[in-house]
């Protein structure tokens, strides 16, 4: 039985005790900008004009008000048994009030954590707004995480519930419950229990729990939330030590919800997208959950395997209106699409250059003064609509992409299909967003410009107007949670937020990332080198080159690692196989080859050959001596997030003086005494 709604006058029910409504701002005094303590409130960075001074919300107020007037519309669709169900933004609501009081049940207090570690479903939604309209902090964990990793993020925000998906994430957390002295309870949210343990729930016993807590107990709670205080942590995946917990108020999340959409002109109740990306991430959460909840769009969840290869039929049935990729799931889409067109016949081939080159030509006349290139509508018709459907993105308005670096290649290969995957740049710390490009703001390779409301400070630039990107405004996170030190380190003194990554300006604001500041290479003779552009330009060149990371710190020289890319296995590890482009890659440079192994034992003539002649190219355009590849070699594993050197969104996990690799190397012979004899032809180098 569904509880009663308390903001629609169509049901019947008790007038709560306290009308809820969506006006009146409600904030906490705070003297400072910045707090590590979960219930302290911090002063907003208010602007006197302008978007940045819109008059705060918390998460409630701005749910009710979708609610009052958008009640009806779907809001969360999930398949259950091969079927698409839908909940309306009135039964969202519904549950999440029950899921509140269900968590006061269990005892949840306030600003006590509720840990959510599972696919992204109706039910992690829920379990999450639930959470917040119950006075506690909503904490996505990470489906990688280990156990202990698990144990680390419950215990640092005092969990009292944590609600996992299935038996196999169960069993993590039974494995250091005993570590968890604030735990109270589990919820499992998908399928019946293996075994029925003290204080461990169904999804669907969770959900009665509460049905004897009192509305107005709920009521009361929710109406004493004040905007500028904590509702939410995002736990960083850091390089080296414990991740950070990162602190967002609710006005964090309600002002950059409706930034973000206002500035990409997003549609009241006219928005749908497909949500897959882990919601333990702030990209995806900001978007799936709170973009979504502000402007009344369509929620629908990809099936768990999404990235093992489902994802592409979700978006051919759902056909969103605006798509999330981070660069992997766009460079995995474009590797799938060049080998089947490897295989089209020779004409459907001349058909496809002959329109991807009209296409680029398109893309280009539209953020230019060029001309409308002659024979788009032709291509567009025999070519780019047929690609869009198939691709699931024939009503996608906007494509982005974000969370790490994408290559050039990779959205000129797009930009020629007459998609444009529009770049976003921000941190867990500002909530997300700091930049964004749309169709009124583009240029290829700049992360777009600044979030409306919001200003950006390069600190410290050089001679060629690179400096540390510094952000501001009501999208800046509160702080890290008991971690005063660390605080001091991402916020200066008056307040802003120092990203660590170093980019400038060109002369109508667009914003580039040109390196970061703890990844840059300082060499022997103190020459300073951001290894990205090495590593992106290198990947251009040579197509069969997945990974590529320069090292050479306090070194002579600078030296490479190289990975060839590979198939993904079921639990999204690197392969052995090689892509069927990277079979085709060597069968044109007349290797006959299937694994990286082969490559590697018979070190490969004519693939080191292309290999070194695609590093000749890129030294070439170095502007000194000291930034050129001297050496390099062909790792036998791909970086994955397994593996340690890829983050959650496949972004690599270098930074901190590359700290964050030590395992990875010793374990790849590069670092430390056991080298292994058959690595000791490829590895020597590094050691001359």
């Amino acid at each position: 039985m569904s509880p009663v709604c308390h903001c629609c006058p169509d049901q019947k029910g008790n007038d709560p005790a306290i009308p809820l409504t969506t006006g009146g701002v409600r904030l906490a005094p705070a003297q400072d900008l910045w707090s590590t303590v979960k219930n302290k409130p911090v002063k907003l960075r208010m602007e006197t004009s302008g978007l940045g001074s819109e008059p705060p919300m918390t998460i409630h107020q701005m749910f009710l008000a979708t609610v009052q007037k958008y009640g009806d519309y779907p809001a969360l669709r999930g398949k259950k048994d091969g079927t698409w169900v839908t909940l309306t933004y009135k039964e969202y609501y519904q549950h999440a009030r029950a899921a509140a009081k269900s968590f006061l049940k269990l005892g949840l207090e306030r600003f006590h954590g509720v840990g959510i570690l599972g696919f992204n479903s109706p039910e992690w939604f829920i379990a999450d707004v639930g959470c917040i309209l119950a006075g506690g902090l909503a904490t996505g964990v990470y489906t990688t995480n280990s156990p202990e990793a698990c144990q680390y993020v419950a215990d640092n925000c005092e969990a009292n519930v944590l609600v996992v998906e299935n038996n196999k994430q169960l069993i993590k957390i039974l494995q250091v419950r005993d570590q968890l002295p604030h735990l109270k309870a589990i919820v499992q949210y998908k399928g019946e229990l293996e075994q029925k343990l003290p204080n461990v729930y169904t999804w669907a016993e969770f959900m009665k729990l509460g049905e004897s807590v009192p509305d107005v107990e709920l009521d009361v709670l929710i109406d004493s939330q004040k905007a500028n205080e904590c509702c939410t942590l995002i736990y960083t995946s850091g390089t080296t030590g414990n991740p950070k917990g990162v602190m967002l108020s609710h006005d964090n999340i309600t002002w950059t919800a409706t930034a973000a959409g206002l500035m990409t002109s997003l549609k009241m109740s006219e928005e749908e997208i497909v949500s897959y990306l882990p919601l333990s991430h702030v990209a995806a959460q900001v978007q799936d959950m709170w973009i979504c909840m502000r402007f009344a769009a369509i929620t629908n969840f990809a099936e768990p395997d999404a990235l093992k290869g489902s994802l592409a039929n979700t978006l051919r049935e759902v056909r969103p209106t605006s798509f999330l990729g981070v660069p992997r799931v766009w460079e995995k889409m474009q590797e799938a699409m060049k080998s089947v067109g490897a295989k089209s016949s020779v004409t459907k081939k001349k058909i496809a250059d002959w329109a991807k080159g009209i296409g680029l030509q398109f893309i280009l006349f539209l953020y230019s003064d060029s001309s409308v290139p002659w024979g788009f509508t032709l291509a567009n018709a025999l070519v780019f609509k047929n690609v869009r459907k198939a691709l699931g993105l024939d009503r996608c308005k906007a494509c982005y992409t974000g969370a790490a670096p994408i290559t050039k290649d990779t959205l000129e290969y797009f930009m020629s299909l007459y998609i444009t995957a529009f770049e976003l740049y921000g941190m867990s710390e500002s909530t997300g967003p700091h930049t964004i490009s749309w169709a009124e703001g583009y240029r290829i390779m700049s992360c777009g410009k600044v979030l409306t409301g919001c200003k950006t400070k390069l600190d410290k630039p050089d001679t060629d107007g690179n400096g540390e990107i510094c952000f501001w405004g009501r999208h800046v996170f509160m702080g890290y949670l008991n971690m005063p030190d660390k605080i001091e380190e991402a916020l200066d003194a008056e307040g802003w937020l120092h990203s660590g990554d170093l980019g400038k300006h060109d002369k109508d604001d667009f914003l580039y990332i040109t390196g970061r500041i703890k990844e840059l290479i300082i060499t022997a003779g103190g020459e300073n080198v951001p290894p990205v552009p090495t590593e992106d330009a290198l990947k251009e060149e040579v197509s069969i080159i997945s990974n590529a990371m320069l090292v050479g710190d306090k070194k002579k020289f600078l030296s490479m690692l190289l990975t060839l890319k590979c198939n993904i296995d079921d639990n999204g590890d690197p392969t052995d196989e090689l892509t069927p482009l990277a079979v085709e890659f060597c069968r044109q440079h007349g290797v006959i080859a299937s694994k990286v192994s082969e490559i590697i034992n018979k070190t490969e003539p004519a693939i080191y050959k292309v290999i070194q002649e695609g590093i000749d190219r890129v030294n070439a355009k170095a502007t000194s001596n000291a930034q050129r590849v001297q050496k390099w070699t062909i790792l036998p594993r791909d970086f994955s997030i397994s593996g340690g050197e890829l983050g959650e969104t496949s972004e690599l996990q270098a930074g901190e003086s590359y700290q964050g690799w030590t395992k990875s190397l010793q374990e790849s012979g590069l670092e430390g005494p056991s080298l292994p004899i058959t690595a000791l032809k490829h590895f020597y180098i590094f050691y001359t």
